[in-house]
């Protein structure tokens, strides 16, 4: 009894140690006008492993994508990904510009001040999946993240 008590006990430990592989820094999402049906969502993220984004979900909105901005020729472009690689120990910026989280269909305005609720669908080695949850603040149309 002692030894599945044991074994009990450690396979818990090993879930937890492998649960929490991404770090999330510096969320946040750019309030909104009344009237706006879209906004952007930022972060930087950090895995211990390699891993992908592959998913991101709010009540706050009715479709989330991730969405990478490019330059063609001298028209900047938006436009969904599958997923974003996580290099291991590597800091992948989600910013304006490059990749970000797109959240449209949104179901209220957000408002400077205000937290939303956010998971993140990370794949990790042999297509496990995990989640994050992120309580994300909506920083004012004005705001700027600081550079790193």
């Amino acid at each position: 009894m002692k030894k599945q008590i044991f074994a009990f006990a450690m396979s818990i430990a090993f879930a937890a140690s492998a649960a929490a592989q991404v770090t999330v820094r510096e969320p946040w999402i750019r309030a909104t006008v009344p009237a706006a049906q879209a906004t952007g969502a930022f972060m930087e993220l950090v895995s211990k492993q390699d891993a992908r984004l592959v998913e991101v979900r709010s009540p706050a909105a009715g479709i989330i994508e991730i969405h990478q901005m490019s330059m063609q020729g001298d028209r900047m472009m938006m436009s969904a990904v599958d997923s974003l690689d996580l290099p291991a120990g590597k800091t992948v910026a989600l910013a304006s510009g490059g990749y970000h989280i797109m959240m449209m269909d949104l179901k209220r305005q957000m408002k400077a001040g205000d937290t939303v609720p956010m998971t993140l669908v990370i794949q990790g080695k042999g297509k496990k999946q995990e989640t994050v949850e992120v309580q994300v603040p909506v920083k004012p149309l004005s705001y700027t993240a600081p550079k790193h």
